[in-house]
C-alpha cells in the first residue's frame, strides 16, 4: 500500500470508530440519570462533608449530558475500537503474528476496562482524602462539568495505563523488545512512569500521581514476565537434523581449507 492508501485506510478507521461511539452513546444518553448516579454520585459516598454538585451556566447541564453519553459510548465501543486499531496495524505483521490479533483485542479491552474499574473503586477514597483537607471549614460545591471531567480523565488515564502488558506482548511478538531489554531499563522506566503519571493525572498532588505510578510499576513487572514467556516460546531448540547439519558444514569448511 502507498502512503496515500494508508491515509485513506486511516480515515476509514477513524470514521468507523466515531460512528461506533455515537451508536453506543445514544442509549447512554437515554438512561443518563442512572449512569450519572453510578458514575458521579457514588464516588462521593465516603466524602465528609458530602459535596453538592451544581451547574453555573444555563446550558451547562445539557452539555454535561452530551459529555456523559459520549464518554460512556467510548467505553462501550472500546472492543470495536481496539479491533479497528489492530486491524489497521495488521498489514505490517507476518502471517503468524496476525493470528494473535483477536486475542490482543480481547486482552486490550479487558485491560482497558480493568484500569477504569480500578480507578473507579479508588475514587471514593481519593475524593475523601482531597475533601478532608478543608476539615469541615469550607463547604464543597463542585461544578458538574469540572467534576465529571476530573472523573473521566482519571478513569481514561488508568484505562490506557493498564494497556502496558498488551503493548509489551505485541512488541515482544514482533521482536522489537524482549525481557532482557525491559530488565535493563527498569530503573529508567520507573522515572518515566512517575513523570508520565504526573502529566496524565489531572491534579498536581503526589497522591494521584502515586495511585497511577505504583500500578504501572507492577504492570511493568508483569510485562517483563510476559516478554519472557514470548521469548521462551520463540526460542525453539534445534531439531536433530539441524544439529547434524552443523558439524557437517564445519567439516566441509575445514576440508576446503
Amino acid at each position: 500500500m502507498s502512503f496515500i492508501e494508508h491515509l485513506e485506510e486511516l480515515r476509514r478507521v477513524l470514521i468507523r470508530c466515531f460512528c461506533a461511539i455515537i451508536l453506543c452513546a445514544i442509549p447512554c444518553g437515554i438512561f443518563w440519570r442512572k449512569i450519572f448516579d453510578f458514575i458521579a454520585v457514588r464516588p462521593l459516598r465516603l466524602s465528609d462533608p458530602a459535596p453538592t454538585l451544581i451547574f453555573t451556566a444555563p446550558a451547562e447541564a445539557i452539555f454535561f449530558i452530551f459529555k456523559l453519553a459520549l464518554a460512556c459510548g467510548l467505553v462501550l465501543a472500546s472492543p470495536f475500537i481496539f479491533f479497528q486499531i489492530w486491524r489497521f496495524i495488521a498489514p505490517a505483521l507476518y502471517k503468524k503474528e496476525k493470528a494473535v490479533i483477536i486475542p490482543i483485542v480481547i486482552a486490550s479491552t479487558f485491560c482497558f476496562l480493568a484500569g477504569i474499574m480500578f480507578c473507579y473503586f479508588l475514587l471514593p477514597l481519593f475524593l475523601k482524602f482531597l475533601i478532608g483537607f478543608a476539615g469541615g471549614q469550607i463547604d464543597p460545591f463542585f461544578r458538574i462539568s469540572e467534576y465529571f471531567g476530573f472523573v473521566i480523565r482519571m478513569c481514561i488515564a488508568f484505562g490506557f495505563a493498564f494497556e502496558l502488558p498488551v503493548v509489551a506482548f505485541a512488541l515482544s511478538k514482533m521482536g522489537v523488545i524482549d525481557h532482557r531489554f525491559l530488565i535493563k531499563y527498569f530503573r529508567h522506566a520507573i522515572v518515566l512512569i512517575f513523570i508520565a503519571a504526573a502529566i496524565i493525572t489531572p491534579t498536581p498532588d503526589a497522591l494521584s500521581q502515586s495511585l497511577l505510578a505504583l500500578p504501572l510499576i507492577a504492570l511493568y513487572g508483569l510485562s517483563i514476565f510476559i516478554a519472557y514467556l514470548v521469548s521462551s516460546k520463540s526460542a525453539r531448540p534445534l531439531s536433530s537434523a539441524e544439529e547434524d547439519a552443523v558439524p557437517k558444514e564445519t567439516g566441509a569448511a575445514g576440508e576446503a581449507q
